[in-house]
């Protein structure tokens, strides 16, 4: 799967990852923030808490320990991690994830 190019010319944001294991492309509002993922390298993202998300397998796959409950994800599965439960991920290379955080300033805009 491409993304079509109105999509990836879309602001990045400043993770803390470097820019060769994950890409984003977001668009955020008052209300919130969604982000796409594009997952370059396996990677594993350790336990933490935040506001609320939801997100979509759109490519791929993501292994998901929501409190406690692991599931493996793929495309057209989607998920809710509710406000304040620990969660953790295992992330496959060549994945690509539709996220919709609850908070839209979770992750700051990369400064070109």
């Amino acid at each position: 799967m491409e993304l079509p190019e109105f999509i990836t010319s879309l602001p990045s944001l400043d993770l803390p990852f470097p820019d060769d294991v994950v890409k984003t492309n977001v668009i955020r509002s008052d209300q919130g923030l969604m982000v796409i993922f594009t997952i370059l390298k396996d990677f594993d993202l350790p336990p933490h808490t935040h506001k609320g998300q939801w997100g979509t397998v759109l490519k791929g796959e993501i292994v998901l320990t929501i409190d406690g409950d692991t599931k493996t994800y793929t495309p057209g599965m989607s998920y809710n991690i509710p406000s304040g439960v620990e969660h953790s991920a295992q992330v496959k290379a060549g994945s690509i994830i539709m996220d919709i955080f609850e908070e839209p300033d979770r992750y700051p805009l990369k400064v070109s």
